[in-house]
């Protein structure tokens, strides 16, 4: 057996690099890969393409930290505490970022199309929207920057029917998908649990991909069970142990969110001053996850445990 382990610096210093295409999962408070964010930030990777579908705090702080060239989205909250992420909107406004719209139902069929290989994917559901006609990329800078598709879409007239059309969009190219696991063996076979959204697509079509998890377990535990193995040994290229890896998101069969952590957030993130001090105190000021987690306490962090039986914790404050 080959071991895929590594570090969270050795992962992100070894597959992440300036000017890459990343892919996050998880959605929006869910399982989203926090602690890979936070090493990417700490060792000042820039200029990444970033998407990720349903996003969250997780894709706001690569903004906010200023790693982010061009963005890929269909949704941007922390639900239920921030209803437009607050760097992301004032980046967009402030044309800090290239930023390109899609719709929540048509992103996951562009990562199902790029798992498949195929080089787009036909879809009926931005017929009739702006988002048709109305580009966030302008048609030039598509053209010219090799990192991008030449154009955003196309609408055809569908060749088996062409009395109606079709919206052709390009299967986005890769270079590293990053999502958050419950458990992983040391040569890469993971389990998720509970809701899988778009982690499964994101890691096949990946070129490279980094699976940060809750625990590492021996092969035998996997084995034992294998229709629940989502992905074999062969896609990931590093396992990262990272215990609460999703905080402050939540991950199932294991911990819920850390609703005073995004309380804070929305508010450290609305005003800039703020957020520096917050990049500073959480992510620059801790060396690793490690000295994170130490900084949020055992005490808060055996509080967001989940109850049997319940899989959240029953009477935690969410407002």
């Amino acid at each position: 057996m080959i071991s895929k382990v590594m570090t969270m610096q050795e992962a992100v210093s070894k597959y992440i690099h300036d000017g890459d295409h990343i892919v996050l999962g998880g959605f929006v408070t869910n399982k989203k890969p926090y602690a890979a964010v936070h090493e990417i930030i700490r060792q000042g990777i820039k200029d990444l393409y970033l998407e990720g579908g349903p996003g969250g705090g997780d894709t706001d702080m690569l903004i906010g930290a200023g790693c982010v060239k061009v963005l890929f989205n269909s949704y941007m909250a922390n639900s239920g505490f921030t209803q437009v992420s607050r760097r992301f909107r004032r980046y967009v406004e402030q044309g800090k970022i290239l930023w390109e719209d899609y719709t929540l139902d048509v992103q996951p069929m562009m990562y199902h199309a790029a798992a498949l290989g195929l080089p787009f994917v036909p879809v009926k559901n931005m017929l009739g929207s702006s988002l048709i006609d109305h580009w966030g990329i302008p048609e030039e800078v598509y053209k010219s920057d090799p990192k991008l598709p030449p154009f955003k879409l196309k609408v055809i007239d569908n060749p088996f029917n062409p009395n109606e059309k079709v919206c052709l969009l390009p299967a986005p190219k890769i270079d590293v998908g990053i999502i958050h696991v419950q458990q992983a063996a040391p040569d890469g076979t993971c389990r998720i649990d509970g809701p899988i959204f778009l982690d499964t697509d994101v890691a096949m079509a990946a070129t490279h991909c980094i699976v940060t998890c809750e625990q590492i377990v021996h092969p035998d535990e996997l084995r034992g069970e294998p229709w629940r193995n989502q992905l074999p040994h062969v896609i990931p290229d590093a396992v990262v142990e990272v215990p609460y890896g999703a905080h402050p998101s939540q991950c199932t069969n294991y911990y819920d969110y850390d609703a005073m952590y995004l309380r804070m957030y929305d508010k450290v993130s609305a005003d800039d001053e703020l957020f520096e001090e917050f990049l500073n105190e959480w992510i620059h000021g801790t060396k690793d996850h490690n000295e994170y987690l130490n900084k949020l306490g055992a005490s808060r962090l055996m509080g967001l445990k989940v109850k049997n039986g319940f899989n959240y914790v029953p009477g935690l404050k969410r407002r």
